[in-house]
């Protein structure tokens, strides 16, 4: 029965990220016939890649299930940042980004640009990478803490909600507005259209089975709803991402692929704890929260740190890249060993 549950787990989270896919691609429309710069354009996009998370909360939400949203929310950006930057880094090595249809560079550019990667083996992005999305970000995660730590007000409640909503919000106001380009004429199909429409269906019903497989399986593996959501819904939900970073980063859209993390977790950590403070929920083992909590921070924190202050600005290189992955080591270490006590 268990087995049973994963693969439909696995179906939910296909279903979902199908279903983002197809209401991404009207966004990008927007973004090109809007002039948004690529960084910008992410933060728009994010409204369709973070939909997985945020139905997947509403869904965990209104069935009496916030625990496994809450761990979702957190799992997600904690093992998203190392795993995405992993895989546009080996992508950016290996991949074709010194063809012409490089869309971050023009040709002659793109070829020198590729080879400078190639040979210093590290990762360019543009410079919005950090002022547009890494440090918004970082602001977001400060902001959650503040409002979800101090004891007088500790847990979600629904004004944290509306107040994450607007910083989301805000966050896609000041992305929009900067590096804004001329626009783009582009043609809308009634195939497309469609598409979107029953991408949008697919979102809901992906959403509704992902809640209940993860219940199921934590369920027959007697562990708290909260862990599996940390380690078994968000592990799963990242995995389409991975697909889609290696094809931007193999293409050379560097920082199309970098930034999309970020955008995507902070839509997740703002519109996807919007329905979860609705219903209230206490933050009832404040350790793992906030040692969790934590992580996402210090993980934005390497993040932006990389792109700001490594030999390479505005790049990643390899042991930054390791890096990264070695917080989500230390990460796991902590709560095996500390929090849950594993022996």
């Amino acid at each position: 029965m268990l087995f049973f549950w994963f693969l439909v787990l696995i179906g939910a989270v296909l279903a979902a990220h199908w279903g983002a896919d197809h209401l991404a691609e009207p966004l990008k429309k927007l973004r090109k016939q809007w002039g948004l710069s690529e960084a910008a354009g992410a933060a728009f996009v994010a409204l369709a890649t973070a939909s997985p998370e945020f139905g997947t909360n509403a869904v965990s939400a209104v069935r009496g299930l916030s625990d496994i949203g809450l761990g979702n929310l957190l799992g997600s950006n904690i093992i998203s940042v190392p795993a995405i930057i992993t895989t546009a880094y080996i992508a950016s090595q290996w991949g074709s980004g010194s063809k012409r249809t490089n869309s971050e560079h023009s040709s002659n550019r793109a070829d020198s640009t590729y080879d400078y990667q190639r040979k210093k083996r590290v990762m360019r992005v543009k410079r919005e990478a950090l002022t547009v999305q890494a440090l918004p970000y970082l602001a977001v995660i400060a902001l959650a803490a503040l409002l979800t730590i101090p004891k007088p007000w500790r847990g979600l409640q629904p004004i944290d909600g509306y107040i994450m909503l607007a910083a989301y919000f805000a966050y896609l106001a000041q992305a929009i507005l900067r590096k804004r380009q001329r626009g783009k004429e582009v043609k809308w199909s009634k195939k497309q259209i469609t598409l979107a429409v029953m991408g949008i269906a697919l979102l809901c019903l992906g959403a509704y089975f992902t809640v209940m497989a993860t219940e199921n399986i934590v369920s027959a593996l007697g562990i708290s709803k909260l862990i599996g959501g940390l380690f078994i819904t968000s592990t799963m939900s990242i995995a389409p991402e991975v697909f889609s970073t290696w094809s931007l980063a193999k293409s050379g859209q560097i920082t199309a692929a970098v930034t999309g993390v970020i955008a995507d977790n902070t839509a997740t950590m703002t519109l996807a704890f919007f329905p979860l403070a609705l219903v209230t929920l206490p933050v009832e083992n404040f350790l793992l929260y906030s040692v969790n909590l934590g992580f996402v921070a210090l993980l934005g924190v390497v993040y932006a740190a990389a792109i700001k202050f490594g030999s390479e600005k505005r790049s990643f290189e390899l042991w930054e890249v390791l890096a990264l992955n070695g917080v989500y080591v230390a990460y796991l270490a902590v709560m095996l060993f500390g929090i849950l006590n594993v022996t």
